[in-house]
């Protein structure tokens, strides 16, 4: 059993993004992987905004990306990039703490104008952070899905198996690199 993390970057409690995440959750869940959830909002803001990394919250986050099999990362897109608050908490990873990682990003946004968000804003951020295996982003149109505290509705089928078939080669690829650390032993 794996141990995957997903961070949800939405500073609202209820959002299409924090959906979007429990949606992956349940579906890695059914894959028999252990999932942690991190919502950046839950972290205490001033210690995200002074960088206090030695904060208890903070420093069980950050270890929580570290001891991680693979990350999801899921965020809003504001003003053409991921949240503020996503940012923060990244800021606080140490280098290359995605090194060895498979990491899933995926952002949701009003229109398709925000698409290439995926392209230009987060994976220069997880490429810094040493990701070096980022499977393809997927990109949730607002008008896609329908949100409430008891889940996401999907008003698209193919965006549904499109979420399915990226969460299933982010397992694959972390079935891959297991098997690679077993056999390098």
């Amino acid at each position: 059993m794996s141990n995957i993390v997903i961070v949800s970057g939405s500073p609202a409690k209820v959002s299409r993004a924090s959906s979007l995440a429990n949606y992956i959750g349940g579906l890695l869940n059914n894959h028999g992987h252990q999932v942690e959830h991190i919502k950046v909002r839950d972290l205490p803001a001033e210690d995200l905004l002074h960088a206090k990394f030695d904060s208890p919250k903070i420093v069980e986050a950050v270890n929580l990306i570290v001891n991680a099999d693979a990350v999801v990362v899921v965020s809003p897109v504001y003003k053409a990039s991921y949240t503020g608050i996503l940012k923060t908490f990244f800021d606080l990873l140490p280098e290359k703490s995605l090194a060895k990682k498979p990491i899933l990003p995926i952002f949701n946004g009003g229109t398709t104008a925000h698409l290439l968000a995926l392209e230009y804003a987060l994976k220069p951020l997880f490429s810094v952070l040493g990701a070096t295996e980022i499977i393809n982003g997927v990109f949730v149109g607002d008008a896609q899905v329908s949100y409430s505290e008891e889940g996401v509705v999907f008003n698209d089928s193919e965006l549904e198996n499109r979420l399915r078939s990226n969460t299933n080669d982010l397992v694959q690829a972390v079935i891959k690199h297991s098997n690679a650390i077993v056999s390098v032993k």
